[in-house]
């Protein structure tokens, strides 16, 4: 497995990766994603920012995450200081015939790295409340659960919030 920061020429790749995801999140009762959101507009975004990574394998992109350091208001309902540096992940997702190989776990470990890089202490993530998946996979890379929260941008969804502490 290769990963790599996006490119604007991902793009398509990365809105096929996510038109196989959002059928198979919606069937698990998760109603994160949409056919608005995520959007190409957004990934161009996080390409523009630098914060946008994809995992490839045979050729193909079997991953994305956009490694940021954008924290939402609302992660301070769950306690946290929002003003402390943080690299957040958002718009984490696998190829579905890529899962099971350790694709996220590889995208989180760049994160990781990121953070040591800018010598922040500090991962955070949220996930709906509805994704058993990320759910297990979150405790088993070291985040700890911290709190339910609200988006503003995804009215009537709740989430779960985990941090990781480096220090």
């Amino acid at each position: 497995m290769h990963i790599r920061r996006a490119t604007t020429s991902d793009i398509t790749a990365i809105m096929l990766l996510i038109k196989k995801v959002i059928p198979l999140m919606r069937a698990a009762g998760n109603l994160q994603w949409d056919d608005n959101y995520p959007n190409p507009e957004k990934f161009a975004l996080d390409i523009s920012k630098n914060q946008l990574w994809v995992a490839e394998e045979d050729g193909k992109i079997a991953g994305v995450a956009a490694l940021t350091i954008d924290q939402d208001p609302e992660y301070a309902d769950v306690g946290w200081d929002i003003t402390e540096p943080a690299i957040v992940t958002h718009r984490l997702a696998v190829d579905p015939d890529f899962q099971g190989r350790g694709v996220a776990a590889a995208l989180l470990n760049i994160a990781e790295g990121i953070a040591l890089e800018r010598g922040f202490k500090t991962l955070r993530i949220d996930t709906n409340n509805n994704n058993k998946a990320t759910q297990a996979l979150f405790p088993k890379l070291g985040y700890k659960f911290c709190g339910e929260i609200g988006l503003q941008f995804r009215p009537g969804l709740r989430f779960y919030c985990y941090e990781k502490r480096l220090d």
